[in-house]
Parts: C-alpha cells; sequence; structure tokens
C-alpha cells in the first residue's frame, strides 16, 4: 500500500546512516550469487554510509547529486546521479549511477518518483540524454527501467567484481530528456 506521507528530496550528510542501510540491503540482495562471498561481506552500511557522508559534504564538480526517497521520515530509498562518465555518449548526458529502494518498501512508488526526480534534474542541469547501467541477470529491474522509458541502446560493459578478477556483464539502457521523449515512470 503507497505510503500517504511519501516525498523525494536532496540528501544531507546525516541521512548518509540510512542511504548506507538501504544501499547494502539492496546491494546484497543485487548480488547475491553474482560476486564471491568475500566481495558480498563487504556491502557494509557504514561503509556505504562513511562513503555517501564524505561525497555529500565535498561534492565532485559537475552536477552530482544524491537524493532519498522518504516515507513520513523514513529514508527508503535513493538514487545519486551525475555526468555520463561513458565517451561513447556525449557531453550533455548524465548517468543514473546507483538507485536503490529498500526491500520492505517496494512497490509502493519511491523508485518511481526517484527516477522521476532524477530525470527532471538532470534535465535541468541541461542534459539530453539519461543512462543506466544494469547486470544483465536483473530482469526485474529493467523491466522497471523500461517500463519508465529507458531502453537498452546495445552497450555492455564487463565490471571487475573481485580481486580475482571476476566480471559481471551489465547493459546500458538510455532515454531522451524532451519535451517529448521523457521517461515516464511506471508506478
Amino acid at each position: 500500500m503507497p505510503t500517504a506521507d511519501a516525498s523525494v528530496r536532496a540528501a544531507s550528510a546525516n541521512d548518509a546512516p540510512a542511504v548506507g542501510q538501504v544501499q547494502a540491503l539492496v546491494w546484497q540482495e543485487a548480488y547475491d550469487g553474482i560476486v564471491p562471498p568475500q566481495v558480498h561481506a563487504a556491502f557494509d552500511p557504514q561503509s556505504f554510509a562513511a562513503a555517501w557522508r564524505d561525497s555529500l559534504r565535498t561534492p565532485p564538480e559537475g552536477v552530482h547529486r544524491l537524493l532519498v526517497a522518504c516515507a513520513g521520515e523514513q529514508v527508503v530509498g535513493f538514487v545519486a546521479i551525475g555526468p555520463s562518465q561513458d565517451p561513447d555518449t556525449g557531453q550533455t548526458t548524465g548517468e543514473v549511477t546507483a538507485l536503490g529502494v529498500h526491500p520492505m518498501h517496494r512497490r509502493q512508488g519511491h523508485g518511481s518518483r526517484l527516477l522521476n526526480a532524477a530525470v527532471d534534474m538532470l534535465r535541468d542541469a541541461g542534459a539530453d540524454h539519461v543512462t543506466v547501467w544494469c547486470l544483465v541477470q536483473h530482469e526485474g529491474v529493467r523491466a522497471f527501467l523500461t517500463g519508465s522509458g529507458l531502453e537498452p541502446d546495445g552497450a555492455y560493459r564487463d565490471r571487475v567484481i573481485s580481486p580475482e578478477e571476476d566480471t559481471a556483464r551489465e547493459v546500458r539502457l538510455v532515454a531522451t530528456l524532451t519535451d517529448d521523449a521523457s521517461p515516464e515512470a511506471a508506478g
């Protein structure tokens, strides 16, 4: 059931512990069986929180933002955006670098609100496209993203996921951010 008091707002350094907790849960679930056990064990809420706190206190140059989804006052999801790091996408492409909703708060519209806010922020910053990388195995996440208007563009990458150089394949999804072709998030 949707939360009556659901919102998305810019994150502050005080939100870092909650974002770290959500990220750890989401990453543990997402990478279970994909990364080696020692990598999986490193998905620690405190480590993620420290990294978010540092980046919020001293943000990188450019349009880098962290937004949080809230159910009342509780942080239940997050989205991080920045300029695309892919050399083939152009200077006016933004990227959703991380997106996650606490497993107990899914299917309540938080992911859609986060994605819509991220797209709006990137568009306002001058981006004409948005990209998201998604693990090949994550059919549910890919279905959410394609239902929101993003489409695979044929690009893929093999991300190194362990000290032993193990890789996980990701596909890139893209959407044009113009008034007539913007992603419409599915509820």
